[in-house]
């Protein structure tokens, strides 16, 4: 399945169907296109939302920085859009993506590497990466 994005005409009557919540955000989930993982949960605003749906890369919201974050941009970790999907109340979008690399800046494919247990929390992934290798200049 490859992606095709809307005519530029269809884009604004999609994003005026989402809810963004009370700071104009909308939780984003990310699946690998691969084999159904749940590789990571970020947040998008209307610009993010709009720039995914455009161009096929996902783009999230930095809530820490203020700013849009192109997943990939720094550390070629790049999210490549197979899919597009909200859930039934639109306030909830979910990327069914080709993942390039690991989705986590920890350096573990998935953000969700923690389970809970008899014992507590456990890793159940070694980090893939070294973080500090896929942000040496910027950060994560």
């Amino acid at each position: 399945m490859s992606y095709r994005p809307p005519n530029s005409a269809s884009i604004a009557p999609i994003l005026d169907s989402v809810r963004f919540n009370s700071d104009g955000l909308i939780a984003a989930i990310a699946q690998s296109a691969d084999d159904g993982a749940v590789l990571m949960l970020a947040w998008m605003n209307h610009a993010a939302l709009a720039e995914t749906i455009a161009t096929g890369q996902a783009c999230y919201f930095s809530r820490s920085r203020d700013t849009l974050w192109r997943k990939g941009e720094t550390s070629g970790q790049r999210q490549k859009i197979v899919d597009i999907r909200l859930d039934c109340d639109s306030d909830a979008v979910l990327l069914i993506v080709d993942q390039t690399g690991v989705a986590c800046h920890t350096g573990r494919r998935s953000c969700f590497y923690k389970s809970v247990g008899p014992d507590g929390l456990q890793d159940t992934e070694a980090p893939r990466i070294a973080p500090e290798t896929l942000y040496a200049a910027t950060g994560p």
